[in-house]
C-alpha cells in the first residue's frame, strides 16, 4: 500500500529548524498511536528526518489532524494536504 504523505521543514519559533512529515492516513482499528509511530519509523528508514509527525485525514468533511501536540497546533491553523512523497507501507 502506498501512503501519500508531506516531508517539510519550517522555522521553530527558537530560530532553528523542525523537519515534519505529515501522513495520509487514519487507523482502521483506532491505534492512530501505532499508526503514526510506524509510519515515522518508515519514513526515518528511508533518509527523511522527523522531529514531529501527524496523521492527517477527512472526519465528516473536514480535515482532522492527529499526532505532535504542537505540529497539530501548526497545522490546524492554515495547512492544506500538499503531498511531497509516498511511502510503501
Amino acid at each position: 500500500m502506498k501512503i501519500k504523505m508531506a516531508h517539510l521543514r519550517e522555522r521553530s519559533t527558537t530560530g532553528g529548524w523542525i523537519d515534519f512529515a505529515v501522513f495520509d492516513a487514519k487507523s482502521t482499528n483506532g491505534d492512530n498511536d501505532g499508526l503514526l509511530h510506524q509510519l515515522t519509523e518508515a519514513a526515518r528508514a528511508s533518509g527523511l528526518r522527523v522531529d514531529q509527525s501527524a496523521l492527517a485525514f477527512k472526519s465528516g468533511g473536514r480535515m482532522q489532524f492527529y499526532g505532535d501536540r504542537k505540529l497539530v497546533a501548526y497545522l490546524s491553523t492554515s495547512w492544506r494536504p500538499h503531498w511531497t512523497h509516498t511511502l510503501d507501507f
